[in-house]
Order: C-alpha cells, then sequence, then structure tokens
C-alpha cells in the first residue's frame, strides 16, 4: 500500500490504517544492519553549545546546579509582583486539563456496540462499565482506554477505538478546562519557591545556578522574540549580601566567553520584586564585535517579596538570556534562524558538503579489480592522446581465478585513444558541479572561478569510467560471461560518467536553479574477455 493510500484510509479508519503502516516496513541493506552501522560525530546546535558553557563557568565560579519548577500556580505571582500581577499574568500561558467524563452505558449505546459486529453479554457490559468508573477516578490512565476498553469487550484494538469513536462521541468532544497553574515565565517565580525550602538548611553564602526553559506569551514571534527561551539565572542568598556582588558575577561569567570590559547601567522597568534602585543592566563589550552589547540583568530581590516565602535573607539574582549570548557569539541576528533553522533559515549546502555527495556510482569491489582499475587509468594517462585506430594492453594474466586480457582500444580513424574531456575534473563551486578541463584556454567565466575558488572533488572522469570499466569486468567473471565491452562517448549527464549525487544534493541544486555541467567528448573503450 502507498502512503497517500494509508493517508486517505487513516480519515476513514484509523487503527486499520496504523497497522497497515507495518507493512512498510523494509529490511535494511545488510550493511547497515546493526552492529556494522557506524555513526560520525554529529553536529550541535549552537544554542546548546552556549547552556554547556554556561554551565561549566557557573560550576566554575562556586554554584551548585538546581532545577526549579516549571509550573508556578498564578498565587506566586501576586505574592512576588504585588499589584503588578495582573499585567505579568498577561504574559503567562495559563494551563488546562481535559475533564473526565461520566460515560453512560444504557440500551440504546449497547445497541450501537451491537451494530459494529461486537458480541456482548452481561459480563462484557460490567467489565465496560468498571472500565469507565476507574477512567473517571482517574485510576486508568488516558492512553490506556482504548487497550482497556478492547479488553473488556474481548475484541481487537482496532475494533475497540471504533467502538469508543463511534458509540461515546462524549470523549472526542471533550474541551479543555483552565487550571490556575502557568507554565514558568521568567526563572524568578522558581527562585523563589527553591529559596523557601533551601535559605535556612544550608551553609551561606547560597550560591546556586539554573539553566533552564522559561515561556512567555508574546503577541507574535519575530526577529528578537520567541515565546521559548532559556534563562540562564543564579542567585546568592547570606545575611548580608552588596549590589556589587552581581557586578563581580557579570565580569566572572561573561569573561569566559571573551567580553572584556563592562558597564553596568540602571534598568528604568523596575521589576517590584527587586529592591528599588538595584536593578541593573550589565553590557559588555566583546573585541571581535567591537560594540557594547546588553548581556544580562541582576539586583536584590526585595524583603516585602522575601518575606512572603519567609526568607530572611539578603538576596542576589542575576539573569541571562542564553539566545541573547548565542546570537552575539555566532554573529545571528535573528533568533528565529538561530534556534530553529531548519523552519526559517533559508537552506544552504556548502560546497564541501555537496562535494562529500557526490561518488563514484558503480566501483570495483575485489582487490583485484581496484588494482584493475588502476591499471586502467595508467594506461590512459600514458596512450590517451594516441592516434587511432589503436590497442592497448591493459593486462593480461590471472583476474579473480580466471585468466584474463583487458585491453584499451579505438577503432574509428582519425582520432585518438581517449576523447579530449576523459581527463576533466569535477569542481564543485557554488552549488554548481562542473567539469573543469586541463586547458585553461578551454574556460568558461564560471569554470574560471571555479579553478580558483571551487572545491576540487579528486574525480576525474577517467577515474569514474574506470571504476565502472573494473566493475563491470569482475562481474563478467563471476556471472560466467566471456567477454565484455565498456563504452563511453559524450559525457551530458552524472550517469554518463558512472557518477551518483545524492537525491538531498540534487534537490538543492533544483531548488537553487544552480547547474550540473559535466558535458564533453570522453569516447573510452574497455574491452575484456577469458582467455
Amino acid at each position: 500500500m502507498k502512503r497517500k493510500d494509508i493517508i486517505k484510509l487513516a480519515r476513514k479508519d484509523f487503527e486499520k490504517a496504523w497497522a497497515e503502516t507495518g507493512k512498510l516496513l523494509k529490511k535494511p541493506h545488510h550493511d547497515m544492519e546493526y552492529p556494522r552501522l557506524r555513526f560520525k560525530i554529529g553536529k550541535p546546535h549552537i544554542l546548546y553549545d552556549t547552556i554547556w558553557r554556561l554551565r561549566d563557568a557557573y560550576l566554575k565560579l562556586g554554584f551548585d546546579e538546581v532545577v526549579n519548577p516549571v509550573f508556578i500556580d498564578e498565587e506566586h505571582i501576586y505574592k512576588q509582583f504585588g499589584p503588578e500581577a495582573p499585567a505579568i499574568l498577561d504574559r503567562c500561558f495559563y494551563l488546562a486539563g481535559l475533564p473526565r467524563p461520566d460515560i453512560g452505558l444504557g440500551l440504546e449505546k449497547i445497541n450501537e456496540i451491537r451494530k459494529l459486529d461486537v458480541k456482548i453479554d452481561d459480563k462484557k457490559i460490567d467489565n465496560l462499565k468498571e472500565v469507565f468508573r476507574s477512567y473517571k477516578k482517574g485510576i486508568l490512565a488516558g492512553d490506556d482506554l482504548v487497550m482497556e476498553v478492547s479488553s473488556a469487550l474481548d475484541v481487537s484494538d482496532e475494533t475497540g477505538l471504533r467502538v469508543l469513536e463511534r458509540v461515546f462521541p462524549e470523549i472526542k468532544d471533550l474541551k479543555p478546562i483552565p487550571t490556575k497553574n502557568t507554565l514558568r515565565s521568567h526563572m524568578t517565580s522558581g527562585w523563589f519557591i527553591t529559596l523557601e525550602y533551601l535559605h535556612d538548611k544550608c551553609k551561606l553564602p547560597l550560591k546556586l545556578f539554573s539553566i533552564d526553559r522559561c515561556f512567555r506569551r508574546e503577541q507574535r514571534e519575530d526577529s528578537s522574540h520567541l515565546m521559548t527561551y532559556y534563562s540562564a539565572s543564579c542567585v546568592i542568598a547570606d545575611e548580608e549580601v552588596a549590589l556589587d556582588v552581581g557586578k563581580a558575577v557579570s565580569e566572572s561569567l561573561l569573561e569566559h566567553f571573551g567580553f572584556s570590559k563592562f558597564k553596568f547601567l540602571p534598568d528604568e522597568k523596575k521589576s517590584k520584586y527587586y529592591i528599588p534602585g538595584t536593578q541593573t543592566e550589565v553590557y559588555g563589550y566583546h573585541p571581535k564585535l567591537r560594540e557594547w552589547v546588553e548581556i544580562a540583568t541582576f539586583g536584590l530581590y526585595s524583603p516585602i517579596a522575601l518575606s512572603k516565602y519567609g526568607v530572611d535573607k539578603d538576596v542576589m539574582n542575576l539573569g541571562l538570556g542564553v539566545e541573547r549570548l548565542a546570537m552575539i557569539l555566532a554573529g545571528e541576528n535573528d533568533i528565529r534562524e538561530m534556534v530553529y533553522p531548519q523552519i526559517y533559515k533559508e537552506w544552504e549546502l556548502s560546497d564541501r558538503e555537496l562535494a562529500s555527495m557526490l561518488r563514484i556510482n558503480l566501483y570495483p569491489v575485489t582487490e583485484d579489480g581496484r588494482r584493475l582499475m588502476e591499471k586502467i587509468i595508467d594506461v590512459w594517462r600514458k596512450h590517451g592522446n594516441e592516434p587511432s585506430p589503436c590497442s592497448f594492453t591493459v593486462y593480461d594474466g590471472e583476474f579473480l581465478g580466471k585468466n584474463v586480457n583487458v585491453e584499451a582500444v579505438e577503432v574509428e580513424e582519425n582520432t585518438r585513444l581517449l576523447g579530449p574531456a576523459a581527463n576533466n575534473r569535477i569542481f564543485i563551486y557554488d552549488g554548481n558541479i562542473l567539469g573543469v578541463p586541463e586547458e585553461e584556454k578551454l574556460d568558461t567565466k564560471l569554470i574560471k572561478e571555479a579553478r580558483k575558488k571551487g572545491i576540487d572533488t579528486g574525480i576525474a572522469y577517467m577515474d569514474a569510467l574506470a571504476a565502472e570499466a573494473a566493475y563491470k569486468i569482475e562481474e563478467m567473471v563471476v556471472t560466467g560471461s566471456d567477454a565484455v565491452k565498456v563504452r563511453s562517448a559524450i559525457a551530458r549527464s552524472l550517469s554518463d560518467l558512472n557518477l551518483r549525487l545524492d537525491k538531498v544534493g540534487m534537490r538543492y541544486i533544483t531548488s537553487k536553479n544552480k547547474v550540473i555541467d559535466l558535458r564533453g567528448p570522453t569516447f573510452s573503450t574497455i574491452k575484456a574477455r577469458i582467455k
């Protein structure tokens, strides 16, 4: 069944379509089966690289790592912000959940179940009622409901799902009901809860840090705002904490990333959980950027907010947006492109990446075959310009247990053993795949630039053609054939040169209106026979 048919079937009968997808699973090629699969080192994301470096910096500064609560009841926002809380809650995501409905099992629904060709008796009815009671009470998890309904009716999961869909629409029609729980919109809301439990249980000074996600209900996401971001935040709690501690931590933390000079300016936002006059913006000068950039904010927590959590210590808090720092370090100017490059960033493949996707298609498998390939190349290089008709012995002797004769020939008159393009080399330049001739006088403008600035793949036309010839001579011996002739004439495409480009590379070149220009006369012939 084709994938498009699976999608169509899913609209009618999801469970049946889901079962059909199991038939799409293919047995992997022998070389790709575990444990033969070889993994290469992966490419990290700049955001998580920055998080790792921040963790390293905090730990080296003597801070202990904690995980702050993510789910914050709105009462905490009121305790921290006071009268300002409603405005802050406007930026918070409230959580909602689906209610557990009372599911009745009257005579009408029992008859509907029978219409689905389900044999039902009093015992099965009692079993089904017990399943729905357990579901209502929260004893039974929602993702187990289909399995338990199927078990109660003694039917397949496919039939059980059909019963739920068609007989009990009250489950499908459930509407979420909001709670007073919010997703953490700023790390401070979690710090107060953590400090409530730790401030009098640890030796002072208490130095903690946490790097984790926050969620903010922005009106829209743009080049500088996302609805979820990482905050790299810390607190220092002690009997007395001076504001200058925030400056010292800022400098020590950011020196880890190459910032050399700092300045501190009063923050005009004046959040109510800070003591008035202590909220401070941190600017750092980065030598590579040659400019001052805002990096972090720190301040001393307000005694009013702290007292509501029973904390009688001074607390300095510093917060740093990880995405902001990562953008500065990477030279990015759009936060969406940096965090979600697969969605927002224009698709780009480097010439080196394209080069890694191009390979010789048919290639000799055996050691004998690879040696023969090299002999073919040697003969072509030595005699390629010999006038025709001509013939040169490539190899005469034992090959894979057979006595084989291999000749490089050209029977036509007034030409040469090889066509002039056989010596061309393949370059990748600006997303184009180009055949570059040996003679510079044949260069076009694009070829000239490719020769100077492009990536040389190391593949000459004759390399790929010799590989094909050696492969087919191997094939001749293995299949028991008596002779084989491998001929190339005019190269127009990758396949004419025994080359293969990964589908991703081909899709990229097509989408970017780039070119694959490998045109040229190769005119090569290899004959082989078993003597």
